[in-house]
């Protein structure tokens, strides 16, 4: 948690660095960098938010806990940014026909200053990201916006030298490039998780499937798989077992087999053949 906030500290100090000094030199280049620092911080918020949130029990009204409120705060996040990146795009490409003087100088006094701020949060979650999945994951965006610095001071120095103005376009298109498929991958995940979808490496078929190999099981039907946060697993499930079997050793067979496939929470109904005349939704037992 330490070395989450003091990187989403440094991260967003060189954004807001990124964001006025791209103002200030008319540097696009900047400006995208800057929302490439928006992204890792909106990341490494989702980090800590999730560490928060999964310190909070569930309550009476909120069985399943707050888990979704990560998934919301992503789903904003992607959506903003995207909205951002494609402005930059439009930006740069709007100066291809319109080139506009850049300040490199500045510029690229402040794209050192995001570079040093990089290396220094790579170091500080180098030596915790094998402790925790978020930390990994921030430690990728990092890395990744550490290309977006670096773009800015190739594109700084192609100006300073040879006065092509066009180096801080490419340099912005480069880095929205970078951004644009993360941020919409970043989206759809959440939208997958928020439309109940089933979660990324568990297929319907494939543990209806691995229902039906356990002893007693005649058939299955109302499977539904679904996640409150993109990672666990949850099913729902009617299991159908033919008559003077015991129901509870093919329910405890059956809970066995999801959570061997790492489906941890699942909720099993058994009934009996008999009982699908009572599936509809007129008819009752």
């Amino acid at each position: 948690m330490r070395a989450l906030l003091i990187v989403l500290g440094v991260t967003g100090t060189v954004f807001f660095a990124e964001l006025i000094g791209g103002l200030i030199t008319g540097s696009v280049a900047l400006l995208a960098d800057a929302m490439h620092m928006l992204s890792d911080a909106a990341g490494l918020i989702i980090a800590v938010v999730a560490i928060f949130i999964g310190r909070r029990s569930a309550t009476a009204q909120a069985t399943f806990g707050y888990r979704r409120v990560e998934v919301l705060a992503a789903l904003v996040n992607a959506v903003t940014v995207l909205g951002i990146s494609a402005w930059i795009v439009v930006e740069a490409f709007q100066r291809l026909s319109e080139p506009v003087e850049i300040m490199a100088g500045p510029m690229m006094i402040v794209a050192v200053i995001g570079l040093l701020a990089n290396i220094i949060s790579a170091w500080i979650l180098n030596r915790q990201r094998e402790h925790s999945v978020n930390v990994q994951g921030a430690f990728l965006h990092v890395l990744a916006d550490m290309l977006g610095s670096v773009a800015v001071l190739v594109a700084g120095g192609v100006i300073i030298l040879t006065g092509w103005q066009y180096a801080d376009v490419i340099a912005s298109l480069v880095i929205a490039a970078l951004v644009l498929p993360r941020a919409w991958q970043l989206m759809m995940q959440a939208l997958r998780i928020l439309l109940e979808q089933a979660p990324p490496g568990y297929q319907p078929a494939e543990v209806d499937a691995l229902l039906r190999q356990v002893d007693g099981v005649l058939d299955v039907h109302d499977l539904h798989l679904w996640s409150l946060d993109g990672t666990s697993a949850l099913a729902s499930v009617h299991l159908v077992v033919p008559e003077g079997r015991d129901p509870a050793a093919v329910l405890c067979a059956a809970q066995a087999a999801l959570q061997e496939r790492g489906i941890a929470h699942a909720t099993i109904q058994v009934e009996r053949a008999s009982h699908a005349d009572h599936e509809g939704p007129q008819n009752v037992c």
